[in-house]
C-alpha cells in the first residue's frame, strides 16, 4: 500500500484528514500530515518529513500531496521527493485526497494520476 503524506500550511492538512475521517469513518493507516507554520525551520520540517516517509513506506512508496506549489510546504515536499519511491503532487484539495485514499491497492504512478485527475475534475462551476 502506498503511503500518503499531506504537506500543508498551518492546520490545513489536519483539517483535510479530519474531513477524510468524517467521510470514511476513520483515518486510513497509510495517511499522515506534515504541518508547516510560518515560524517553522524548513530544515527541521524536512527532517520530520523524512521520518514520516520512513514510517509510511511499506515498500510501495509514498505519495506527497502538497498545498500551494512554490510555497514552503511544497518546497519541503519537493525536497522529500528526492528519496527513492517518493512522488509529489501540488495543489491538494479534499476531492484529490479522498480519491487517493479510496484506492489503497493502486501503484504509485496510478495514484499520482488519480490525485491529479481527482483534483482537476472536481473543480466545477456551480449554477442554480
Amino acid at each position: 500500500m502506498v503511503g500518503i503524506l499531506v504537506v500543508a500550511h498551518n492546520s490545513l492538512g489536519e483539517s483535510l484528514v479530519d474531513c477524510v475521517k468524517h467521510v470514511l469513518g476513520e483515518v486510513p493507516p497509510n495517511l499522515k500530515v506534515l504541518s508547516v507554520y510560518a515560524d517553522d525551520d524548513p530544515q527541521k520540517k524536512l527532517a520530520e518529513g523524512e521520518v514520516l516517509i520512513k514510517q509510511l513506506d511499506s515498500g510501495s512508496g509514498v505519495l506527497i500531496l502538497a498545498d500551494v506549489f512554490g510555497a514552503t510546504p511544497s518546497n519541503v515536499g519537493r525536497q522529500l521527493c528526492h528519496a527513492e519511491h517518493v512522488v509529489g503532487v501540488a495543489g491538494v484539495n479534499l476531492p484529490m485526497l479522498l480519491r487517493v485514499v479510496c484506492y489503497p491497492n493502486k501503484t504509485m504512478p496510478e495514484l499520482a494520476r488519480i490525485a491529479v485527475e481527482g483534483g482537476r475534475e472536481c473543480i466545477v462551476y456551480m449554477e442554480d
